[in-house]
């Protein structure tokens, strides 16, 4: 980013530059835990552009305004950015482990929000579930009011290990789905990736369909 023209201040990245015949300024601030806004200047009375911001606001000028600014945009995206399937980095490694061990790669069955970010993974034999993960609200696990997003991971357990499960940090009776079966289990790396993966294991063996076997008599 600084080698694009970002500048640290304080808790974040700037940038700006002019577009439009210098006309507008474009001011693109990143926290350093990845946040992204930005604002758009009109320079002729130094004020932000608010029409970009009014859906209704949609005549030739203000789309023309609306266009050059994510043509600057995507240039800092294809300069600065790395596209990945999920927002944090452990729920990427995750995914990159399960690529390898079960040549499996996930899947986004819901296409409306909030659920078109969640990745399913399937045996690939029987296609049924044995990971879902998903970005989540944290007060959705804590019950503490707290709307700051974090990805999570479903997997299903055995029954008798739950109660010890739930005791764990990091681990949580699980989202939307049977306590008795299912976990929750957060990646923000409360959990190392070994530890994870072993739940993933466990949750990959318990969704495997049976072989069943005839005993033949003589």
């Amino acid at each position: 980013m600084e080698q694009y023209g970002f500048r640290c201040v304080g808790d974040r990245y700037v940038y700006e530059t002019d577009f439009m015949d210098s006309e507008f300024s474009a001011r693109i601030s990143v926290t350093k835990d990845g946040n992204v806004s930005g604002t758009v200047i009109d320079r002729m009375n130094s004020e932000e552009y608010l029409q970009l911001r009014i859906e209704r606001f949609d005549g030739a000028y203000v789309n023309a305004v609306r266009n050059a600014y994510e043509a600057v945009l995507n240039r800092i995206a294809d300069a600065c950015c790395t596209e990945v399937l999920f927002a944090s980095d452990q729920a990427n490694r995750i995914t990159e482990h399960i690529r390898i061990r079960y040549s499996v790669a996930p899947d986004f069955p819901w296409g409306t929000d909030p659920y078109d970010t969640a990745g399913v993974f399937r045996h690939t034999d029987t296609q049924k579930w044995f990971a879902l993960l998903m970005s989540i609200k944290t007060s959705a696990l804590l019950k503490n009011g707290d709307s700051t997003p974090i990805d999570v991971l479903n997997l299903k357990i055995d029954p008798n290990d739950a109660e010890a499960l739930h005791q764990r940090a990091g681990v949580y009776p699980a989202y939307h789905m049977n306590h008795r079966h299912w976990i929750t289990a957060v990646l923000n790396d409360t959990l190392e990736d070994t530890e994870v993966m072993e739940l993933i294991d466990q949750s990959y063996k318990l969704t495997q369909t049976k072989t069943r076997t005839r005993k033949e008599t003589v």
